[in-house]
């Protein structure tokens, strides 16, 4: 038996082929437990009214698939989902993913996650290009551990962020069906090429199981910023800071909460905002702080600009980004089946660039992320 509070995990090689997925029991997590085809298709109209989107108009453009046949193939990874991006120390960006597959459908050989790639791209709107991957031509798993081993299934990335000239990234140890195990923080000191683990380790119930799937971004205070969820796509956030010198000591994030009509540092957390959140995206942009989720129980991207990380979310400018959809009936702004929604470094208010993911569960493929512009959010 593995020991669950150990970094070193089993060592598992592109030489010996990855089970295929048995979708009865794989961890759909990354595509979302709520992320059932009648649950999609049927969601777009019942909450169409409530659409905060409904009351301006932003310029949403599809810029082109990010990953997929012909795009990733020489990666060996045409298959992927997630596409977290950072900008590393050294300048370039790079994008994390999540449950990955050489052939262009999930299960479709070569299982591995984390994986990751590089891009030099600096104009946004021309689309993002790939300079190459984390291991060399292949994306290789960025640690080595067996998927579906005794303990867990899989391990998802969560966010990743830099401080100073190093990397780090919180991942999500997953087995069977939205049973998160415990969470992790592993570290580059080399832009993302090697990880190592901190030691970081937080157990899964850890505020009633809302410190799972998190999304995380340095103020200049000193601190990073940490909104939270389970990773049931239906549950609230919290609030976190920590020290941005201590953000592999768990014991050092405080949370935010509220008593006797007083919101305070190191209370017990409280809800900061109310939904069924799934992925989660936390940047600093031109003087504010962006949000943007997954909005699981409306079926939709949405973002919240804010003032502050503890400025009042329910008051503070929001706006549907983009729509979920029908397949078939997709157009830039509509993505059948979507999900994700992460910020890609060098967007501002008013020209913001998202990784938006698309998994069909029915014949999983499509499989994949796409790049989207979204004009005139800061409006």
């Amino acid at each position: 038996m593995i020991d669950p509070h150990s970094p070193r995990l089993p060592h598992s090689s592109h030489a010996d082929p990855s089970p295929r997925i048995d979708r009865s029991t794989f961890l759909r997590g990354s595509a979302g437990v709520l992320l059932g085809s009648g649950f999609l298709l049927g969601a777009s109209s019942s909450t169409a009214a409530a659409d905060p989107s409904a009351r301006q108009n932003l310029e949403v453009t599809k810029v082109g698939d990010l990953t997929g046949p012909g795009l990733t193939t020489r990666f060996r990874m045409e298959a992927t989902d997630l596409g977290i991006p950072v900008r590393t120390p050294d300048g370039r960006m790079l994008f994390v993913f999540g449950d990955s597959f050489e052939e262009a459908v999930v299960g479709g050989g070569w299982w591995r996650s984390p994986t990751a790639l590089y891009s030099t791209t600096s104009e946004l709107g021309a689309g993002v290009e790939w300079s190459g991957a984390v291991g060399g031509e292949s994306a290789e798993q960025l640690w080595d551990y067996d998927h579906d081993n005794p303990v867990f299934t899989t391990v998802l990335p969560s966010d990743v962020i830099t401080i100073g000239d190093t990397m780090y990234l919180h991942a999500m140890v997953n087995k069977g069906l939205g049973n998160v195990v415990w969470t992790e923080v592993w570290r580059s000191d080399d832009s993302g090429a090697t990880w190592v683990h901190t030691g970081a380790h937080f157990d899964a119930d850890l505020h009633d199981g809302l410190f799972q799937l998190l999304t995380w971004a340095e103020g200049d205070d000193g601190f990073v910023y940490v909104y939270s969820t389970a990773f049931t796509r239906s549950r609230p956030i919290i609030l976190h800071r920590v020290p941005s010198s201590a953000i592999a000591d768990p014991g050092a994030y405080e949370p935010w909460g509220y008593r006797d009509g007083v919101w305070e540092w190191g209370l017990p957390p409280t809800p900061v905002l109310e939904g069924s959140f799934g992925e989660l995206c936390l940047r600093p942009l031109e003087g504010k702080w962006v949000l943007t989720w997954f909005n699981a129980g409306d079926y939709r991207i949405d973002g919240i600009i804010a003032d502050t990380p503890t400025a009042n979310l329910h008051t503070a400018h929001r706006r549907t980004l983009i729509h979920g959809g029908a397949w078939g009936e997709e157009d830039d702004s509509h993505v059948a089946q979507l999900y994700g929604g992460y910020i890609i470094p060098g967007s501002t208010l008013d020209d913001l660039h998202l990784t938006v993911s698309q998994w069909n569960t029915d014949h999983d493929w499509p499989y994949r992320v796409m790049h989207h512009r979204i004009r005139g959010f800061g409006s």
